[in-house]
């Protein structure tokens, strides 16, 4: 039988249906609690689709974006938008329910994404994993280094200056990866401490193994983002005229994310529309996360 005879599994077929030419996709995950909100208001997905939809240079990447869903309904409201759709089967789990930061779904949500994130890439595709409380108001790939030595690129909470600099703090929430076997192996040794990690989420056990220098020692090619491109809501980017993505972590549940969220894509319309870019806009202040991450 030759290559072209054999069967394309489910993953393959939906990767190569996203996929820009050069085997690259974007992937976010979904659930219930992301796709159905208490009507009228907007739901998580809403606004993350909606981010595309009024930033510089966003909406064709659409085409590009494969949402994986971990439940029935997400999946159901994902092909209703005639969106690019893969459902992703957890035995005896329930994923539907809201998963609020630390608590124990979020943690098996974030572990059985790491899990399929190395099977992504067993697949051969590089992809930009986003939560879906990424607001992408300008195109990513513009900003990325995209020279095919490099191996990790993230996003971080706080940056220190410096892209190379190890220093700086993981933010798995948004990062670009490449497939190749130091990749694939440090997904897997990532998915192997799960079972040692006594209830830590999969952010921190990375944070852990880059300070114990496991980067360095599979020789991983690694950037930080700016965070004055590839910002959140912890610091906010100065400089709306750069900006690329808003990132509504330092935030605990989807209801004050999606307040704050719908705020932010507020003042990013108000600074599209004006016609002085040369105005210095200031962000408003993300109240709800406020409240909430002091609970």
């Amino acid at each position: 039988m030759n290559t072209m005879d054999v069967p394309k599994d489910d993953l393959e077929a939906a990767l190569e249906q996203a996929s820009m030419g050069n085997k690259t996709v974007i992937i976010a995950m979904i659930n219930k609690a992301y796709v159905e909100g208490d009507s009228p208001e907007k739901t998580m997905l809403d606004v993350f689709l909606e981010a595309f939809w009024v930033g510089e240079d966003t909406i064709p990447l659409l085409n590009h974006l494969l949402l994986v869903a971990v439940d029935q309904t997400a999946f159901d409201r994902c092909n209703f938008r005639r969106l690019h759709c893969y459902k992703l089967v957890t035995n005896g789990v329930d994923f539907s329910g809201e998963g609020l930061y630390m608590s124990d779904i979020f943690v098996k949500m974030m572990w059985t994404r790491v899990l399929f994130l190395g099977d992504v890439l067993r697949h051969g595709y590089s992809f930009i994993f986003t939560d879906t409380d990424v607001m992408w108001l300008r195109n990513p790939f513009k900003r990325l280094n995209l020279d095919e030595g490099m191996d990790f690129q993230f996003s971080s909470d706080g940056f220190n200056g410096d892209t190379w600099s190890q220093e700086n703090h993981v933010n798995t929430g948004f990062y670009f990866v490449r497939p190749n076997n130091k990749t694939i192996a440090l997904f897997d040794s990532w998915y192997n401490k799960k079972n040692n990690s006594r209830g830590m989420n999969e952010q921190y056990v990375l944070e852990k193994m880059k300070n114990e220098g496991v980067f360095k020692q599979l020789g991983l090619k690694v950037m930080f983002m700016d965070i004055l491109y590839f910002s959140g809501f912890c610091i906010d980017s100065r400089d709306f005229n750069v900006v690329i993505t808003v990132h509504a972590n330092c935030c605990r549940g989807v209801k004050a994310k999606v307040t704050d969220m719908t705020v932010a894509l507020q003042d990013w319309k108000k600074f599209k529309s004006s016609s002085d870019r040369s105005m210095t806009f200031h962000w408003s202040n993300h109240s709800a996360c406020i409240n909430s991450w002091h609970v």
